[in-house]
């Protein structure tokens, strides 16, 4: 049986025996695609040898391999029942697509990874993939963790919360669902129609009243014993059975009790039963399109126009419509619209739960080994398929539609943003549309819990993944020192970036070890990074939407006196050609009335109603909030642990025990010698101090 062929996997039979060496011929290249750098005969000719080398060395079973560039960067992941097959194939003399054989050419060397079989194989290939992310690969962008319903299984009396993050607190969870709000609405019918608690575990342990929530019917009061832990259980377990798809079970049983409420004349309790239907019935219908056919299932529908891909996700649970979430995958344009989204799932489900059913606009290779992975992964049956006909295929033709106009916005912010840069651009003189604009600002009170933020943005908008803070730690600062914490921040960033990027011409930042921002992972190699305000240089193993590295634009949160600090740092670092520009509020803090200083130009106004004006406000307003939210959380941190740092005995481990296993201070307050003694690396000694220092017996 052959393989099917495709711009990814040249045509060739994975079963016949291995073919003889191919011998390497000389061949022109079809005209070169998207702007890529030219591929001459020669490169493709070592790439193809560099890929025979390989081959000596490929196992003959199924797994993954790497293609790797000249600076070892992954240029593309692929997976193969065998996979010496199917890495010869690449060295055919002709028949590649332009992506392809630009891809062939860059190849230095190959790595390999051996699997048991091919299903683990595509689980692998779409981990690595979002781990690498190849340049010639599809890319899931702009990825992100749903939110769920979580109902706990840790208390005698279950909470329903909204969750997001890793499963780790025992409870069932149920989604997922497009957005927070999508949850909160459905979370208050939830309790409307359930009475379970929504309160945290320390809210509840400290009531001797029932709340206003039990007030207002949207909770049983279970914390003062207004109903009985049994009674409550068996409203959890409605509730649970409801958002695993028994919504008509849980609704024809409350209708049932109702009718048999009302002919034993209990009409107040007919009465409570029936608002708690009338919630279901609520929550039902406000989800917009709800199947009739369709119990549990999620639907792609992708749409492809000028070069850009949309692939817009609907989520179906419980015969409900749990929202929809649009994404918009990197993929070559040669590549057809199965084919992207073959690699789209693959990559989607890597870290998320599949339902038993899977909707798509168009059928997709490899349909039943992702079905097959997909159903070893999840311990039960996955069903993928591409409708015709039906309700379902409605389902899928509503999607499309809606992936078209998604796209179409898109499209659309793209280009204005493409002509906000331009004119940004013109604005402060530089040499092109900038790619990459950090903006910086501090926040603190008094100089205390001092932190620095910066904040991203490039040609598709705010790039929250490259949001970085710096908790300002230098010792000689003077509390409240503005212009010292810009120092410090400015100082950490760049001679971060000259050690992780370094540029020619630019010397490398002392000689010891350079202070770091916190969390910042290593830059790129720096090694074609474009000169300020020039276009971006290519990178052959460099994501081209990646905006990893310098930037070509400083914006600074206030005046000349801030803007005098940033240009001293960058002066006694060597960097000469990052543009910087300070953005002073207007008198009275006026928006719209704001002056910029740039060195070696004259303070300047843009037109009150000048599109670069609202743009630079709204960068600069991100950046106040990233930094005052920051600054805010690790108050809030500091105000948290106060109360134990006083403590003698109590150290950061034995804080973050106490902390972990309590929650909140107060919690802490409030327990029992015996609980305190119970945690886990608290010993009786330093469960005794503790208890004495809240309770009034410390020294």
């Amino acid at each position: 049986m052959s393989a099917r062929p495709s711009p990814d996997r040249p045509d060739i039979d994975l079963d016949a025996d291995d073919p003889e060496p191919v011998e390497i011929e000389e061949s022109l290249l079809p005209p070169e695609e998207d702007g890529d750098a030219d591929v001459s005969a020669g490169s493709l000719a070592s790439g193809r040898e560099a890929i025979l080398r390989a081959v000596k060395h490929a196992p003959n079973g199924a797994g993954v391999y790497r293609m790797l560039g000249a600076d070892g960067a992954v240029l593309y992941v692929g997976k193969a029942k065998s996979i010496k097959k199917r890495i010869i194939a690449y060295t055919r003399p002709t028949g590649l697509t332009n992506r392809i054989a630009r891809m062939v050419a860059a190849t230095c060397a190959m790595e390999f990874v051996s699997t048991g079989t091919e299903r683990e194989a595509l689980l692998l290939e779409a981990n690595l993939i979002k781990q690498l992310k190849p340049r010639f690969n599809v890319l899931l962008r702009d990825d992100k963790s749903f939110p769920y319903i979580l109902i706990t299984r840790d208390h005698a009396a279950p909470q329903i919360t909204k969750h997001r993050g890793a499963r780790s607190r025992p409870g069932d969870y149920y989604g997922p669902f497009a957005s927070v709000w999508a949850v909160n609405r459905t979370i208050n019918a939830l309790q409307k129609a359930f009475l379970v608690r929504s309160c945290t575990d320390s809210f509840y342990e400290g009531r001797t009243r029932p709340c206003l929530l039990f007030q207002i019917k949207r909770c049983a009061g279970p914390c003062t014993g207004e109903v009985n832990h049994t009674d409550y259980a068996e409203l959890v377990q409605e509730a649970r059975g409801f958002l695993s798809g028994k919504s008509r079970a849980v609704k024809e049983q409350l209708a049932r009790e109702m009718e048999q409420a009302s002919e034993a004349l209990e009409f107040e309790r007919a009465a409570a039963l029936r608002d708690r239907l009338a919630a279901l019935s609520a929550v039902q219908g406000t989800q917009g399109i709800n199947p009739r056919s369709v119990e549990e299932a999620d639907v792609f529908a992708l749409h492809q126009e000028g070069g850009a891909t949309c692939v817009q996700v609907f989520f179906f649970r419980t015969g409900q419509n749990w929202g929809n979430h649009p994404y918009y995958p990197r993929a070559d344009r040669s590549l057809e619209p199965g084919e992207v989204l073959g690699a789209f799932l693959a990559q989607f489900y890597e870290d998320k739960p599949c339902p038993r059913l899977i909707l798509l606009s168009h059928p997709v290779d490899d349909a039943e080994l992702l079905a097959e992975a997909l159903s070893e992964r999840s311990g039960y049956r996955v069903e993928i398929a591409a409708p015709q006909r039906g309700e379902k295929r409605e389902l899928v033709e509503h999607a499309l539609q809606n992936a078209r106009e998604a796209l179409g916005r898109k499209l659309a912010e793209s280009a204005s943003q493409a002509r906000l840069l331009d004119e940004l651009a013109r604005s402060f003189g530089l040499a092109g549309p900038p790619r990459r604009i950090e903006v910086y600002d501090n926040s603190h009170i008094m100089g205390t819990n001092a932190v620095g933020g910066m904040i991203v943005a490039g040609p598709e908008g705010f790039a929250k993944s490259q949001y970085r803070k710096f908790n300002i730690r230098s010792d000689d600062l003077t509390p409240g020192d503005d212009y010292g914490m810009m120092r410090e921040v400015l100082r950490r960033r760049f001679a971060r970036l000259l050690k992780e990027a370094p540029r020619a011409g630019v010397p490398p930042a002392g000689t010891g070890p350079s202070p770091t921002p916190d969390n910042v992972p290593p830059g790129d190699d720096g090694a074609n990074t474009p000169a300020a305000g020039a276009a971006p240089v290519a990178h052959p193993g460099r994501d081209p939407d990646d905006l990893a590295g310098w930037p070509d634009l400083v914006l600074i949160d206030g005046g000349q006196g801030q803007l005098k600090a940033a240009s001293d740092i960058l002066d006694e670092l060597g960097i000469t050609d990052v543009p910087l520009v300070g953005v002073a509020k207007g008198p009275d803090r006026d928006a719209g009335r704001e002056t910029f200083f740039m060195p070696g130009r004259a303070p300047f106004r843009l037109e009150p109603r000048d599109p670069v004006l609202y743009f630079v406000q709204r960068l600069r307003d991100e950046a106040h909030r990233f930094a005052i939210g920051s600054h805010r959380a690790r108050r809030k941190k500091d105000i948290t642990q106060a109360g134990l740092s006083e403590i003698p005995g109590v150290g950061p481990t034995r804080k973050r025990a106490l902390l972990h296993h309590f929650g909140t201070l107060k919690a802490i307050e409030r327990a029992s010698l015996t609980d305190l003694a119970a945690v886990p690396g608290v010993n009786e000694t330093t469960a005794r101090a503790v208890y004495d220092y809240f309770h009034g017996k410390g020294a």
